[in-house]
């Protein structure tokens, strides 16, 4: 066995069985072992040691649009990995759409790859997409390393990313059956949508109503339905409405395979609190009441809910405008999740090992890195967050690393300071401070 090279040691050690003092020992980008605090350090190792700082393993973030290329003014590799870094994110997973071209095919896929080879700070891995005409592509790209497939049950927002229809959707899912495949889905009905109200303008009341918790439950349950049929694992992306948790805790319950997950801005905003114009807080589905928030934490506490993404999804600061109708959907807060997600959990009883396994565990184990990413233990990636749980700061748009610095969590106070972010042993961030890109792309295992 090679010699050990770096031990990190902190008082408080997030690991798979506890919170616990701990040196982590580290050889060649992979954690050796888990020993007591105080064992002694190796001939040769560099100690690091954080104190009463919590040493957790590095996030996942499996729902992130880094729209590069082709959309480049609205984010980029190089900001959206460096925006990861600084709030201990260590690995990514690009969504397919709002680059040009979408990853829909084994060729846009190497495009993507191509530009994001030399930028990215963090590892990064790509879904697929699945449009109405792309069925011959999926296999292809599966082969190729995708993790997955995205697909909107309703407009994209982007016309180069179409939604599939009832029978699009079956297709899609038959296919990727037959290959042991995963769909994440956009699930919201488009025909319940047409038929809500439609006002426009700058009311976040009119807005939430013509997004209605009805569409989330009515295309979830066809979902379902299509799940059983054809025996496809599908994944609920970013759910906003608890109305639909019944039915996919009974779809469950009768071994349809079905995962979902729910985003911090659910998690911690409320639709009670959005000023009207301000459009920084549109996202589809919406932002919906606190009592639905509740429900969403009683999910993640009783796992029904499986983990927390980003869905990072930023534009430009003038597609913001002040009618909710037409301003661009999408919520930034890919360096700000962690300490967003933690300083309401700690509100609500809940601990960091919770956090850990929302965020960073059941997302790696979602994409199957779960051999690699997501836990503190002898194998994985030596990839870490150190992180100041008491501390707290103010969000200050111009300090985000994120290309454009519109942000709905601008001037909240939160709890968790990340102090530093490490990526297979090697330090990547530092209070604001980067090395060069050292980020791999990753494929799906085999």
């Amino acid at each position: 066995m090679p010699d050990v090279q770096l031990v990190l040691r902190s008082t408080r050690v997030i690991t798979p069985e506890s919170t616990r003092p701990a040196s982590v020992t580290v050889t060649d980008g992979r954690i050796v072992d888990v020993l007591p605090h105080d064992a002694e350090v190796p001939a040769g190792a560099r100690l690091e040691d954080v104190g009463d700082d919590v040493l957790l393993p590095g996030l996942v973030d499996t729902h992130v649009h880094i729209n590069d290329p082709g959309r480049t003014e609205w984010e980029g590799f190089w900001t959206a990995t460096r925006a990861a870094a600084a709030g201990g994110i260590t690995t990514l997973v690009d969504m397919p759409l709002n680059s040009l071209p979408p990853t829909t095919t084994v060729a846009h896929l190497r495009t993507k790859r191509e530009v994001a080879a030399a930028r990215a700070h963090v590892d990064v891995g790509f879904w697929g997409g699945a449009l109405p005409d792309n069925v011959k592509d999926l296999r292809p790209l599966h082969d190729a390393g995708v993790f997955g497939f995205k697909a909107f049950l309703s407009p994209s927002g982007v016309d180069e990313f179409p939604a599939l229809d009832r029978e699009q959707l079956g297709r899609s899912m038959m296919e990727i059956a037959r290959f042991g495949g995963l769909l994440i889905v956009h699930a919201e009905d488009p025909h319940h949508l047409a038929s809500a109200p439609q006002q426009g303008g700058p009311k976040y009341a009119d807005f939430l109503a013509s997004r209605p918790r009805g569409a989330e439950v009515t295309a979830i349950t066809t979902l379902i339905e299509q799940a059983r049929r054809h025996g496809t694992h599908v994944h609920v992306l970013h759910l906003s409405s608890s109305d639909a948790l019944p039915l996919i805790a009974a779809a469950r319950r009768e071994g349809v395979a079905i995962t979902v997950e729910t985003c911090p801005h659910y998690l911690t905003l409320t639709a009670e609190e959005v000023p009207d114009g301000a459009s920084e807080f549109k996202c589809c589905p919406p932002i919906r009441e606190a009592a639905n928030q509740d429900a969403l934490w009683q999910a993640l506490a009783d796992g029904t809910i499986d983990c927390v993404v980003t869905d990072h999804s930023p534009s430009t600061a003038d597609l913001k405008t002040h009618d909710f109708a037409t301003a661009w959907g999408g919520i930034s807060g890919l360096q700000l999740s962690l300490s967003a997600v933690w300083t309401e959990a700690r509100k609500r009883g809940h601990d960091l090992q919770d956090v850990v396994r929302w965020m960073s565990t059941g997302t790696a184990r979602l994409v199957g890195l779960d051999a690699r990413k997501g836990a503190i233990e002898a194998g994985r990636d030596a990839d870490f967050a150190v992180l100041a749980p008491d501390e707290t700061f103010t969000v200050a748009p111009a300090a985000l690393q994120h290309r454009n610095h519109v942000t709905a969590y601008a001037g909240r106070t939160l709890y968790g300071v990340v102090r530093s972010t490490w990526l297979r042993g090697e330090r990547i961030a530092t209070d604001g401070e980067f090395t060069e890109p050292k980020g791999q792309l990753l494929t799906r295992p085999s």
